[in-house]
């Protein structure tokens, strides 16, 4: 409806030889101003020399729009226009919901354009900690959410198996295997030291036994320390229902010459520079903000195989590219895309979310008193003390893990409560949100094996009209908000923001509950009203559940 009005607009303007950058349209924080507001005349008023209640009536009088779709218009204030929707308009929708069911809300706005979605991308150097969750989370949302707004979604981990970090791990590993026969034989000094280095080097002793006692093969053991901590990764996104499309291995940048190109571009241009032996990319003309790419030993920084990684994806075509990375790399992805369009790439359809960190709260009993304890997800895998996402999902679960990491604002700092996550209550956000499709599938289960006459009315719902019968506030409010999902399952898409769409199911959690509580659906006294109110419950069932869907987490049918 939002963009019905626009378009209208856009026309009345154009007829009006009114010219307006952009128009903005509202929902009115108080329904008494309707259903939509837009202060276009207000934009266009000096520049048309006219007052802007002026203004706002010759755009009214040249409006051409439908009488059954808005009911009435008004100008109220300086010059806003107000919308009242058609009550009509509404139960039209409703009937749209109950025939496009799983379909209702998916947008063709960007049908035939391809995103690149690339997250996760921990090194395989370690399991995934509680810390990764927020990263993890956000990035199956939006991936969903870009696919509700018409994309085909390509999801992408960069493995990085390059660089000092997997010479480390096989050197930790190692030594670990060597401990076993000689426990005294030294540990790297920035070695790994979680309890899983303790295990793949049991594995590998079990395996080979004595075989590389004394006889370190560097490739052996980074080879089989790679490939426990990846098989571990993969199975911790399993269990949060995540599987990507393309796995794409930093090495290969290194052995197909991607590296080595980059690094000749930068020099053929003028773009790098050569001081105390490392190699510099220039980032402005005063020279305080460039960058070491490459470092006096000869090994690159991050930042070159993230630049040639990027220019990699930017050939392959994609409509968007969507980068997630945490707070920590605020300031450097800008050096990382400054490099790629110093080199002549388009870099505009590049999209980088940047989340916030997580704080976990928890309460422990002390001297018989409840004691908040908070923990930071500023864990070092090197020493081992590390919260795994696998602990943290077998302690909640896979819905409240995906549910809570996603249900703020990713630049907000978020703080995850353990303790409420576990809570089997409406204090508990997603329990709040399951419960009311979980009550619907119970309505519905009591219509089958009660209510046998209204659920064969309901299996034939074109012989029942629901706008004769459902006619109260209650009722009315339940349908206008359901009839939001296509536009605001677009908004969180857009903005990349999951939280949106969370905030929207409250609501519409919300009201069905009053509805609920304040109306009985079933009555075989009243059949007809019963049909209606059941084919209702139906539509917000099918609304939350594609909600649901959106958001990555399940919509169970009891609880």
């Amino acid at each position: 409806m939002r963009e019905y009005i626009r378009h209208r607009l856009s026309e009345s303007l154009q007829k009006c030889n009114f010219k307006v950058d952009e128009i903005t349209i509202e929902k009115p924080k108080n329904p008494k101003f309707g259903d939509y507001t837009t202060n276009a005349a207000l934009m266009i008023a000096n520049r048309a020399g006219l007052k802007p209640r002026e203004a706002a009536e010759k755009i009214i009088e040249n409006l051409n729009y439908d009488i059954k779709l808005i009911d009435k218009i008004e100008i109220a204030g300086h010059g806003f226009i107000n919308f009242y929707i058609s009550d009509s308009y509404y139960f039209w929708v409703l009937n749209e919901i109950l025939k496009k069911k799983e379909k209702y809300g998916l947008s063709e706005i960007n049908k035939g354009k391809r995103a690149n979605v690339e997250w996760v991308s921990a090194n395989p150097t370690k399991p995934l900690h509680a810390g990764h969750g927020r990263h993890i989370c956000l990035g199956k949302s939006i991936s969903n959410l870009l696919e509700w707004s018409g994309y085909k979604v390509i999801r992408e981990y960069y493995y990085n198996d390059a660089g000092n970090q997997m010479k480390v791990l096989a050197e930790s590993v190692y030594a670990r295997y060597m401990q076993i026969m000689e426990p005294g034989f030294p540990f790297p000094e920035n070695g790994y030291h979680g309890n899983y280095i303790t295990e793949i080097a049991k594995i590998i002793y079990e395996k080979e036994k004595e075989k590389y006692r004394n006889n370190y093969n560097e490739s052996y053991f980074k080879s089989e320390a790679e490939n426990y901590n990846f098989k571990s990764i993969k199975n911790t996104l399993e269990k949060l229902g995540i599987r990507h499309d393309v796995f794409f291995n930093e090495s290969d940048l290194y052995k197909n010459g991607n590296i080595e190109n980059v690094l000749k571009e930068f020099k053929k241009r003028n773009l790098s520079y050569i001081s105390d032996d490392a190699v510099w990319l220039k980032i402005d003309e005063s020279g305080e903000r460039d960058k070491v790419i490459v470092k006096s030993s000869g090994e690159p920084t991050y930042r070159l195989p993230d630049i040639a990684y990027h220019i990699e994806k930017i050939k392959k075509g994609y409509d968007l590219i969507v980068d997630i990375f945490g707070s920590d790399h605020l300031d450097t992805y800008k050096d990382v895309l400054h490099g790629a369009a110093a080199l002549g790439y388009d870099i505009k359809n590049i999209r980088v979310i940047i989340h916030q960190m997580v704080t976990f709260k928890v309460k422990k009993e002390s001297n018989g008193m409840n004691e908040e304890v908070k923990h930071t997800t500023k864990m070092s895998g090197r020493s081992g003390k590390t919260y795994l996402l696998d602990d943290l999902i077998d302690e909640i679960g896979a819905d409240a893990t995906q549910f809570f990491f996603i249900m703020r604002s990713a630049p907000a700092h978020l703080v995850f409560d353990i303790d409420l996550a576990k809570e089997h209550s409406e204090k508990n956000p997603v329990y709040y949100l399951q419960y009311a499709h979980a009550r619907i599938c119970s309505i519905i289960r009591n219509a089958k094996d009660n209510f046998k006459t209204e659920y064969e009315k309901f299996l034939n719902p074109e012989n029942i009209k629901p706008d004769e019968h459902l006619k109260t506030k209650e009722e009315i409010d339940l349908i206008r908000i359901i009839s939001d999902f296509p536009e605001v399952i677009l908004n969180a898409a857009n903005e990349y923001e999951p939280h949106i769409l969370i905030s929207y199911l409250n609501q519409v959690a919300e009201k069905y509950h009053i509805f609920y509580h304040n109306h009985r659906v079933l009555n075989n006294e009243e059949i007809n009203l019963s049909v209606s109110r059941l084919l209702l419950c139906f539509a917000v069932k099918q609304v939350l559940k594609n909600g649901f869907d959106a958001l990555g987490i399940s919509a169970p049918e009891s609880m």
